[in-house]
């Protein structure tokens, strides 16, 4: 079995596990860290952004340089669009891919530079939450870059990395890095998409199965079972045990795999979610008390429903119900609305309020009344005449490089009684904000994070009990940050723990032992048995094993297949015949030795068994657990099958 690593970002994770001729991708996700390089995409013209001086390297004089780079505080940025960072395309090709296994939406961004124009034939599995809110994603994102498109495209920059400051000369690998696909393929790549349910077998062409299992960690989110007959793979992504609005996390499913693959742990392990949600209420009852506004850059789905539930919920006991919040995104209607829908995948809490009836979620009243207001965009049609100060702002794009969020950003961020709140953990607060600089509006760092910390991932790895446990390598090390904390780390002595990273080929420690194979039932109406052992009953059989998409079923001979009869007697049938088995008692076989005059043998122990000197017959036996082989010259073939005899008489025999 073989598992390549295609991402180096552990929550944007990409796998391709080969095993018994299958193919299978272990989700897709994009790497937009990348985009906090290039400029912002302002939505309106900005003079600021434009004015930005060019930068070129000291004692460079390449004119194609020119104008790539623009400086902003001492940072450099590239002037052009923004670019991401797909899976590693080269060590694996994908027009050999059979199924995509899609974990959550926010691991399936990466979906169309996969299956478009490379070939890809196979089929994707996610469950529908996962299908429909991976849409947005997937929307929103073409949307924000479509709609402030750049005139030109710089490239020249990523050849004269070594004299360019950091971070853009550390970054890894450029040439790789790419511009965004188009709304066709989007679409193209969401048609491929086949819609599964929590624990839903499916047949993967006859030679394994697939299951999605919940994890909790959001609408729709999986874990998903890998199976054959006599092996077992989990795969872990993206997980929760806090509760919140999903579905509880399935961890009976995931347990006793042979391999246990874990990635998606939190990105921000020393700050728990819950008071990270506290501190974000107060900071903006005190923005709002102080007459400003507060800037919530977000994702169109996910954590911002949480947020939507407790800050209305907070404004209402600080008396401050009459602020109003809006939501801009290209889906947020749809958003809003699609959540309903999927009443089946929440929490039980969830589920009885919708059949009740009730509201599952407070975003459906808060619109009605008036308090939650959403927008396409901030020149969509009612935008400016319900637009009013202070009030709440929740909007894309997280890294703060185009959407929305980088309007409100250039209109508030001179002025100090506005507030910008980061919840979003996928990226640095101050690298996002730096193209903005200097600022005078307050800058929060919330991070909520609800995926599995550390001491929970070590929790579930000792109830789960798989025998081998594949990690990235980031989590067998503390952070950077935290050197010292061991805590922040995978800690597991009792397992053997496989660490893997970008780029790498592992061979996993899991080999095909046995085959589950049907008996024809005519053949079992012909089989003579032999009872060995109480209630073990033995044949010996010859005949064609037919393999149809991976399903092997043994049938009769032509000889057998004419005659079709038992005979009248059995003993008659096992009389010609004799069977040895089992394994080979090595005590018994010294006494069998010396009992047939062969006396000076040397037992040793060999390296998966035993090794027996016969030194006076200048004889070598080997045994182990699955072969024994005599070693002897070539004129001595009598003592040869004189201890071959030996050697079967040690053995059970039907």
């Amino acid at each position: 079995m073989k598992l390549y690593c295609l991402s180096s970002h552990p929550n944007k994770p990409c796998y391709v596990l080969k095993f018994k001729e299958i193919t299978l991708m272990l989700d897709c996700g994009l790497s937009a860290h990348t985009v906090l390089n290039f400029l912002p995409l302002p939505l309106v013209h900005s003079p600021r952004l434009n004015s930005l001086a060019n930068w070129m390297p000291r004692d460079c004089s390449d004119a194609q340089l020119e104008g790539e780079l623009k400086e902003c505080c001492g940072r450099i940025f590239v002037d052009s669009a923004p670019e991401f960072c797909p899976p590693l395309a080269k060590i694996v090709d994908y027009s050999e891919i059979d199924v995509i296994l899609i974990s959550n939406y926010m691991s399936m961004l990466a979906l169309p530079f996969i299956t478009e124009r490379t070939g890809f034939k196979g089929i994707v599995y996610a469950t529908e939450p996962t299908l429909q809110i991976g849409r947005f994603f997937l929307e929103e994102l073409v949307q924000y870059i479509e709609l402030t498109p750049k005139a030109s495209l710089a490239s020249h920059w990523k050849e004269v990395l070594h004299v360019l400051p950091p971070p853009l000369c550390d970054s890894l690998k450029p040439r790789s890095w790419q511009q965004l696909y188009s709304l066709t393929d989007v679409h193209s790549s969401l048609a491929r998409i086949q819609i599964v349910g929590y624990d839903e077998k499916l047949d993967v062409y006859g030679a394994l199965q697939v299951m999605p299992v919940s994890s909790g960690y959001c609408l729709g989110s999986s874990n998903w079972v890998i199976s054959s007959d006599h092996e077992k793979i989990s795969y872990v992504s993206g997980s929760s045990t806090l509760t919140t609005h999903p579905r509880p996390m399935d961890q009976q499913a995931l347990k006793n795999s042979n391999v246990l693959i874990m990635t998606g742990l939190t990105q921000t392990p020393t700050a728990n979610p819950d008071a990270m949600l506290g501190d974000l209420c107060m900071t903006v009852v005190s923005t709002l008390r102080n007459n400003g506004s507060v800037l919530i850059p977000c994702y169109p789905s996910g954590v911002v429903y949480d947020l939507f539930e407790c800050l209305s919920g907070h404004l209402d006991s600080t008396a401050l119900s009459h602020i109003p919040m809006f939501f801009i995104s290209p889906v947020a209607d749809t958003s809003l609305g699609l959540i309903y829908i999927f009443a089946e995948w929440l929490s039980q809490a969830k589920q009885n309020k919708v059949y009740l009836p009730e509201e599952p979620f407070p975003h459906a009243y808060l619109v009605k009344t008036g308090r939650l207001k959403h927008f396409k965009h901030i020149y969509a049609d009612g935008f400016s005449s319900d637009f009013r100060q202070p009030c709440v702002v929740f909007c894309g794009h997280p890294s703060l490089r185009f959407g929305d969020s980088v309007h409100f950003i250039e209109l508030w961020s001179s002025n100090p009684q506005h507030t910008v709140i980061f919840t979003e953990p996928d990226f640095p607060y101050l690298e996002a904000l730096a193209p903005f600089q200097p600022i005078a509006m307050k800058a929060v760092h919330c991070p909520i994070d609800t995926s599995l910390n550390f001491t929970q991932a070590n929790k579930l790895i000792r109830d789960l009990k798989p025998n081998n446990l594949v990690l990235p390598e980031s989590y067998t090390q503390p952070p950077t940050a935290y050197p010292n904390r061991l805590d922040l780390v995978v800690q597991q002595p009792d397992h053997n723990v496989i660490p893997v990273k970008r780029g790498e080929v592992i061979m996993l420690p899991l080999r095909r032992k046995l085959k589950k194979a049907e008996l024809n039932p005519e053949v079992a109406e012909v089989l003579i048995t032999n009872e060995v052992k109480p209630g073990i009953l033995l044949a010996s059989f010859t005949g064609p094993m037919n393999v149809k998409n991976n399903k092997y079923e043994m049938n009769l001979d032509d000889e057998a297949e004419k005659s079709k009869q038992r005979p009248n007697c059995i003993e008659d049938v096992w009389k010609d015949y004799c069977y040895e088995f089992g394994s080979l008692d090595i005590d018994q076989f010294i006494q069998r030795l010396a009992m047939d005059g062969i006396k000076n043998a040397k037992l040793e122990p060999g390296p998966s068994g035993y090794i027996i000197h016969l030194q006076d017959e200048d004889v070598l036996i080997t045994v182990d657990e699955r072969s024994t082989h005599i070693y002897c010259g070539a004129s001595d073939q009598q003592l040869r099958l004189r201890l071959r005899n030996i050697l079967l008489q040690c053995l059970s025999k039907f």
